[in-house]
């Protein structure tokens, strides 16, 4: 069992996480046009986009998914062994994150890359978590559902609490940001109003 980091208010397993490489993610890593990016809360369902995304890229052969783990398919920008892999990848990168939008690479914003969010039910999001971290050493064990419960509501899961992983205004950046890079799509394949 590891307790967590502390980096803006914001708690991470001391296992696999350093405030260095947090910092730098945000502050200095350069997300590339040509990236794609899988965003999402913890336990919402990353691994299983990210095995799709990579069958997707294959044209849905399964070679390249079996023989390379998925921490080298799709690393994670804010970890102590995604982000040396991450910055030493040459070509379109796929990355992973669960870092809140405040604390996700600045460089991003003003790219071209293509991200995909993923949202999942918080119900789900809080058994799920409750029964993974139970299971693995990585951060404290929650006494019981309950206690996991109150540490969720209080926002203090891994990266932050889920509600507030993207704020509305954040949410509506993001929007701006989108519709911008859409232009020139039929404006009826993305219905803003």
């Amino acid at each position: 069992m590891s307790d967590y980091i502390w980096f803006e208010g914001i708690p991470f397993p001391a296992l696999g996480y350093e405030k260095k490489i947090l910092e730098e993610s945000r502050d200095k890593f350069v997300i590339r046009d040509e990236d794609t990016v899988i965003l999402t809360y913890p336990k919402s369902g990353t691994n299983w986009l990210i095995e799709t995304v990579c069958l997707i890229q294959t044209k849905g052969n399964p070679k390249w998914i079996q023989s390379v783990p998925i921490w080298e398919r799709s690393p994670w920008i804010e970890t102590q062994n995604g982000y040396p892999l991450l910055i030493n990848k040459e070509g379109p990168r796929l990355m992973s994150s669960h870092l809140p939008i405040h604390l996700f690479p600045k460089s991003f914003f003003s790219s071209k890359a293509k991200a995909i969010y993923v949202i999942r039910n918080p119900r789900d999001v809080l058994v799920s978590g409750y029964f993974f971290w139970y299971k693995s050493n990585l951060i404290k064990k929650p006494e019981s559902l309950t206690t996991y419960f109150e540490w969720f509501l209080k926002g203090n899961g891994m990266t932050g609490d889920w509600k507030n992983h993207i704020t509305v205004t954040q949410a509506e950046a993001f929007d701006k940001i989108f519709q911008e890079k859409m232009t020139g799509f039929p404006p009826e394949l993305f219905p803003w109003k």
